[in-house]
């Protein structure tokens, strides 16, 4: 039987040893109440407490009440947009790029049909966003500004210069949001020197459990909770925390703190070899994203006028799992609005494929990877009468 090679961690990664078993004890034992005063309440409560400073450790947080905690990325990006432009004085203009994920697109189109101002500003060929462009929306705004950018691309890796974006809005008093969902554990984050006001984060791209995540509130920062029926988390998410999972979270974050650097460079090395590897023998592949700096372990390939769905069906018959672009719109025929807002021509955005590479990824399987993937794309270029 042959063995499945896993290249999808951006749209979720395989729970860690280490994290399960830092949440087999409040699974069984340890099963109290954390709200509750006595002294199986108060284990719970030192646990979360504990998870809490390792999530504000991993992002250079200084202050462990800056962390809330979540269902996870989509449940934290609608609290960071909504909770806090409801919290403002003055209805904002909210201010967003085209290739966010759906989970700031769809909620700044609620909000638009709701009343709200919301301007998506163009990203260019490379997935990045014109830094003139932003500065004349920022000085055209006759409303304070809630910006919500995200610092890396989900579908590309490309990632954004989040500091310099973050010192635009903080110029205007604006409040700066930024999905940060795939960056949190891939990338070095210090929030004691980028002025980001609310961060999100999901535990289940960081070898955590689904279900579980995180909003940085930094101290100061208005926010109204969307969860009411509770005190929990300092009255911004109301309801009982979930304390294995949260326990999970802050044992990943623990471990991505220790092995970023080391994990980094790996996954670089066998994102590179595969990136090569392909360009190398598929005379039809194109990446996108490629001519700036990306995340470590995310292509992002378009191989001319083939479908990516066949790809990533055929590759799969071969045991390979790659994605055609965000988990969240997999059952969507359309093309990706991410290489759409970058421009792509026709024959390259139907046929993109996501390869994304783990903290279990193999040298062994990215070759067998490269052995497999041009035999796919020679076989689909046989049936297509564009070849």
């Amino acid at each position: 039987m042959q063995q499945t090679i896993y290249l999808d961690h951006n749209a979720t990664t395989p729970v860690a040893p280490e994290v399960i078993d830092a949440m087999l004890p409040f699974l069984k034992e340890e099963w109290g109440n954390p709200s509750s005063l006595h002294t199986v309440g108060n284990r719970a409560k030192r646990a979360l407490d504990q998870a809490r400073d390792s999530v504000a450790s991993l992002i250079g947080a200084t202050d462990v009440s800056e962390i809330v905690f979540t269902s996870g990325g989509t449940e934290s990006n609608n609290l960071a947009l909504r909770g806090a432009a409801t919290a403002m004085r003055k209805q904002p203009s909210i201010l967003i790029s085209q290739s966010e994920h759906a989970a700031i697109l769809e909620p700044a189109d609620a909000m638009e049909e709701e009343g709200f101002s919301v301007t998506r500003l163009p990203v260019d060929q490379s997935g990045s966003i014109d830094q003139e462009l932003l500065r004349e929306s920022l000085a055209e705004s006759d409303e304070p500004v809630l910006a919500s950018l995200m610092w890396a691309n989900n579908e590309t890796g490309v990632i954004a210069p989040i500091h310099d974006l973050a010192t635009m809005v903080k110029e205007v008093d604006g409040t700066f949001h930024t999905d940060a969902v795939q960056a949190v554990g891939r990338l070095p984050i210090n929030l004691q020197e980028v002025p980001v006001d609310l961060l999100s984060l999901s535990g289940h791209k960081i070898n955590a459990p689904k279900g579980i995540g995180a909003l940085f509130v930094r101290r100061g920062t208005r926010l109204h909770s969307l969860n009411k029926g509770g005190h929990q988390e300092r009255s911004r998410r109301g309801g009982t925390e979930n304390v294995p999972y949260i326990v999970g979270l802050g044992k990943a974050c623990e471990l991505a703190k220790q092995q970023m650097d080391e994990l980094g460079q790996k996954m670089t090395t066998l994102r590179d070899k595969l990136e090569q590897g392909i360009l190398a023998v598929c005379d039809c592949a194109v990446v996108n994203g490629g001519t700036t700096e990306r995340l470590p372990n995310t292509l992002n390939i378009s191989f001319e006028y083939l479908e990516g769905e066949a790809i990533l069906l055929m590759l799969d018959d071969r045991g390979i799992c790659v994605s055609t672009g965000s988990a969240c719109q997999s059952g969507s025929i359309e093309a990706s609005h991410v290489l759409k807002a970058m421009q792509l021509k026709p024959s390259l955005l139907q046929g993109a494929v996501r390869f994304s590479v783990g903290r279990n990824t193999t040298e062994e399987e990215i070759d067998r990877a490269l052995v497999a993937i041009p035999d796919v794309i020679n076989r689909l270029k046989d049936l297509s009468p564009r070849f």
